[in-house]
């Protein structure tokens, strides 16, 4: 992509080293972090550029990754110290982790720059960064056609009022069910989406893990169930991986109509999936367009 072309889609959050133990197997510093499975994903359907930090240890073809996928790399800034370090350990049932260390490293003092050619840009995505951070990204861009938030109990506990705010600002607040019920104080998840959409964006999307997801907005909902696996080998990075495919899909198609969105929990739904039949962003990387779409039509047959 030519550095100056606008892309598509712009993908700001974190971009790390994942230390990562499954039943499978285990295996140190694979690239991860919420903006690389999101940016990954989102290059399989639009122009994709990546804004977040890595050190100086952060390795070249960690680089061509996201260059051989089409990503926009102009936003990824290199400080020196060391890259963000998560570790991990899941459970047999793949559906519980336990986190063994978080070491923010260069990514505690991220103060994301927007280039000028990502400005304009129609599609955004604002991964689970500090709120303050999230609101100094859209203070910096036009406004965007359609903006994804994501976020997460830290900000929910520590950050409330700024949280709250941001919300306010954008399209569609994406939320698994633990933080929409944290967020919301409410049980039944509906009712919960409902109070989301109160807080302004014109779209809440609750994912429910192996269980699927939906999609509320005031006079409509769209329920999309998991793409069935036999066997998850790393679940790390799915629901990032589903922001990708639903707003690289949205952007492709360029309008946000009804027809669209469902078309978008599709790739969603299957792209997350093929995240979780190996480690870090690998099968993202080798997937094919042929691939993903002989899937999603698969997973259309199978809906009511």
């Amino acid at each position: 992509m030519s550095k100056r072309t606008t892309p598509d889609v712009v993908v700001v959050g974190s971009v790390a080293f994942d230390s990562v133990e499954t039943p499978k197997a285990r295996h140190e510093k694979l690239l991860g972090g919420s903006a690389s499975y999101t940016s990954m994903a989102a290059a399989l359907f639009a122009k994709t550029g990546i804004v977040g930090v890595v050190g100086a240890d952060f390795p070249a073809e960690y680089f061509e990754i996201f260059e051989r996928a089409g990503i926009d790399t102009q936003g990824l800034q290199r400080q020196p110290g060391k890259t963000f370090h998560w570790s991990g350990v899941y459970e047999d049932n793949m559906n519980n982790r336990r986190t063994n260390c978080t070491d923010l490293n260069v990514f505690a003092d991220f103060n994301p720059m927007i280039p000028e050619a990502y400005r304009a840009s129609p599609f955004l995505c604002l991964e689970n960064i500090a709120p303050a951070l999230q609101a100094h990204v859209l203070d910096q861009m036009a406004p965007p056609r359609f903006t994804v938030l994501d976020t997460m109990d830290l900000w929910i506990n520590t950050t409330r009022e700024d949280l709250m705010k941001v919300i306010a600002r954008v399209d569609l607040l994406t939320v698994n069910e633990h933080e929409a019920r944290h967020l919301t104080g409410k049980g039944s998840l509906l009712k919960a989406a409902r109070k989301i959409l109160d807080m302004g964006p014109r779209y809440a999307l609750i994912k429910k893990g192996e269980h699927g997801a939906f999609l509320m907005s005031k006079d409509d909902i769209l329920i999309v169930p998991a793409w069935p696996l036999v066997e998850v080998v790393d679940p790390t990075g799915a629901g990032d991986t589903f922001a990708g495919g639903l707003l690289g899909t949205l952007a492709a198609l360029g309008e946000v109509t009804r027809e669209n969105l469902h078309r978008a929990l599709v790739n969603a739904t299957v792209t997350a999936a093929y995240t979780c039949e190996a480690f870090s962003v690998d099968r993202l990387r080798h997937l094919t367009r042929q691939e993903l779409e002989a899937r999603a039509a698969a997973f259309r047959r199978m809906l009511p």
